[in-house]
């Protein structure tokens, strides 16, 4: 039986991701030199270097590198364990990691945050703002539990579920003429100079989908970092833009010199939807997260 000690492999995979013995003890809630000293007895007991010790620099030798993966996969595991035996104990209480993308968390969340409170009271939600590729990344790596994001994703292990369908709606400098309509339709955009996020925001992908039918007139010296910039901007009278309805609703309602206005039926949508490990022991407290999400969300 190897007298491997998971703490010290702990202790290893701060070093990994700080690159620095100081920020690493702290992470582990140690002094350096005693996660100095263990790391040299995982050495000794290991036979072989795992960490590269430079004035200004810390590196991984080979070896380490390759052990500090196997590492990683230990120590999810452990977590795992732990969660496993939480669920059994209470499947609605414990720590609940839940990732939203930016162009969701805020808008979202004054909605249903103190309802998931009051039904879940024992589950301590910790809340990240976070886009879809990292979500996906740190959902796979264990270190979130589930996300909410636009659906559909690649899965490739994962388990999903649609929260709620979020029509998109047109906000647009007040004075301008589509600000006149009771409701707009796509091809009125092709008037329109239109104002996106930067790359890498799922909700730019999704704006260009629903205006692929439109002759597309997108402003090419702007690209936003959020939601809000949008906003601004379309204040400004430098261009319109599609929000998703829940960006128009209650404090967002009144944003000075924006009017928003709905598309005519069919409207334009996305779904919005959770997703969590197949394998996740917190599968039952994610579903009534989900549940309450779906009930009061729009």
């Amino acid at each position: 039986m190897s007298d491997l000690k998971l703490k010290d492999l702990k202790y290893l995979v701060a070093v990994a991701d700080t690159r620095h013995f100081g920020k690493a003890a702290e992470r582990c809630f140690v002094s350096q030199p005693t996660l100095s000293a263990q790391l040299k007895k995982l050495e000794d007991y290991l036979g072989v270097a795992l960490v590269e010790r430079q004035p200004k620099n810390v590196m991984l030798t080979p070896a380490g590198e390759a052990i500090v993966e196997r590492a990683r996969l230990i120590g999810r595991s452990s977590d795992e364990i732990v969660e496993i035996a939480g669920a059994h104990r209470d499947p609605m209480a414990g720590r609940l990691r839940l990732a939203l993308l930016p162009t969701i968390g805020p808008y979202l969340l004054p909605t249903v945050a103190a309802k998931l409170h009051k039904a879940l009271p024992r589950v301590d939600l910790l809340l990240y703002e976070l886009q879809t590729v990292p979500m996906l990344e740190q959902l796979r790596a264990g270190e979130l539990d589930a996300g909410v994001l636009a659906l559909p994703v690649d899965l490739d292990g994962l388990a999903s579920r649609a929260l709620y369908d979020e029509p998109f709606v047109l906000a647009a400098p007040t004075g301008h003429p589509l600000t006149q309509r009771a409701s707009v339709r796509l091809d009125d955009l092709r008037s329109a100079t239109l104002l996106l996020l930067e790359e890498g925001h799922c909700l730019r992908d999704q704006a260009l989908a629903v205006c692929g039918r439109a002759a597309l007139n997108e402003r090419q010296d702007f690209r936003a970092t959020s939601i809000e910039t949008l906003r601004q901007m379309v204040a400004t009278g430098a261009g319109v833009t599609l929000l998703p309805e829940l960006a128009s609703r209650g404090a967002y309602a009144h944003a000075r010199g924006v009017v928003v206005k709905p598309f005519a039926r069919p409207a334009p949508s996305r779904t919005v939807g959770m997703i969590w490990r197949r394998t996740s022991a917190r599968t039952a407290v994610i579903e009534a997260v989900a549940d309450l999400i779906t009930a009061n969300a729009l």
